[in-house]
């Protein structure tokens, strides 16, 4: 739909007063907000170049592996106080008589 509708926009932008009109006839079809497709529509633009291209797949690596390095730490912290937990366990059965 994200495609179609910025597709849209650049193929009949120039059948329109101005690009905030053609945005607003085209969201009327989307029912989504002018500005959503704008941001749709400048993103693509960026998309095209390919130095932007290219840093906007970096950007998206390092989002992903900041994602990955923050469940990986809270993994470990669970494992950590699992540890702990059964540790503790083991010294109070020895600790019984």
């Amino acid at each position: 739909m994200r495609e179609r509708a910025v597709r849209m926009v650049t193929d009949h932008g120039g059948t329109h007063a101005s690009e905030g009109a053609a945005l607003t006839s085209i969201t009327e079809t989307f029912g989504c907000s002018a500005e959503t497709l704008r941001k749709w529509v400048r993103k693509a633009d960026r998309a095209a170049v390919p130095e932007h291209a290219a840093s906007e797949a970096a950007a998206d690596r390092v989002k992903a592996l900041v994602r990955e390095n923050r469940e990986l730490r809270e993994a470990d912290e669970i494992l950590r106080q699992a540890g702990a937990y059964f540790a503790q366990a083991e010294l109070d059965r020895r600790s019984k008589p």
